[in-house]
């Protein structure tokens, strides 16, 4: 269980946190969004023990990570947002180095290496890390933040800059990391990945929680289903339909309510048109953000 109360983080007199609250359990994955300088990173920081807060309240596994924030370092994994590795070394060496940092011994080392490079389906050889491409050293990186079997992991933009193969990958491997028990804490600019993995999303702005909730809480916090209704007619004036669109061969409308969607549906079909396809649509967190940044 990690649990936060009131963390507040001033820099020069400018809070780049203000009173965030939340609780979150075992095997979820938690998504921390918000634009440039809503906080973010900062908060991943304090989480991580990197940085404390100026004040606030910040407990892991039962843990005070703001008096004691050693504590949580062998139940922590930590990617930041650039694969910073050491690119005279091979993975192995890499992370052997790692291993014997976190007090490994040499067997279980060789066993964690084997088993994660495997799972992240990297086979380096012996190549020096600077060898690796962009997506390799990511991979490099995630198995350097797993080598301790950490059950608490905090990822920056773990698929910043990735080609979508990888991305996706990544993506996927989170979610077996988390079927698997860990706690994961992510912040991510790509924001269909947040709404595909995450169990619980924190939007933030200007250091403030703005809503948090599971994604059907967030949509319905910010508007209920619309409805986009894909058709064709040979008298779209006649429909008196202001805002349509066209799309691929067929006038394009929204709907906010079932109640619209059947009265522009009658309104279709009895002037001769037809219905081809209608589609609801849930509100995104990019036009969540959006709306919040207004």
């Amino acid at each position: 269980m990690i649990h936060g109360r009131d963390l507040t983080k001033i820099y020069g007199g400018v809070p780049a946190l203000d009173h965030v609250n939340f609780d979150f359990a075992d095997a979820k994955i938690f998504g921390v969004i918000g634009h440039n300088g809503a906080g973010k990173t900062t908060l991943l920081k304090i989480l991580s023990g990197l940085i404390p807060p100026t004040s606030g309240e910040l407990t892991i596994n039962g843990i005070d990570v703001i008096s004691d924030p050693d504590a949580i370092k062998p139940m922590l994994g930590y990617l930041p947002e650039e694969s910073r590795l050491y690119e005279t070394m091979t993975a192995d060496e890499y992370l052997s180095f790692f291993g014997e940092i976190y007090g490994l011994g040499r067997e279980e080392i060789k066993s964690r290496q084997q088993t994660l490079l495997a799972s992240l389906s990297l086979d380096p050889g012996k190549k020096k890390i600077g060898e690796f491409s962009k997506g390799m050293k990511r991979k490099v990186a995630i198995a350097r933040s797993l080598i301790h079997n950490p059950s608490f992991l905090i990822y920056d933009e773990p698929t910043s800059g990735l080609d979508p193969m990888t991305s996706r990958y990544i993506i996927d491997y989170l979610r077996e990391l988390r079927d698997g028990g860990k706690i994961i804490v992510l912040s991510a600019h790509n924001l269909y990945q947040v709404e595909a993995i995450c169990d619980l999303v924190m939007i933030l702005r200007r250091g403030k929680v703005m809503a948090m909730g599971t994604m059907p809480e967030l949509r319905e916090m910010f508007g209920s289903i619309s409805y986009s209704i894909y058709f064709t007619t040979f008298n779209i004036a006649g429909l008196g339909i202001p805002d349509y669109t066209l799309e691929g061969g067929f006038y394009h409308v929204r709907a906010g309510s079932i109640e619209e969607m059947n009265r522009l549906t009658v309104a279709i079909t009895s002037s001769g048109g037809n219905v081809e396809r209608i589609e609801s649509h849930y509100p995104s967190l990019e036009e969540m953000l959006v709306r919040l940044g207004k």
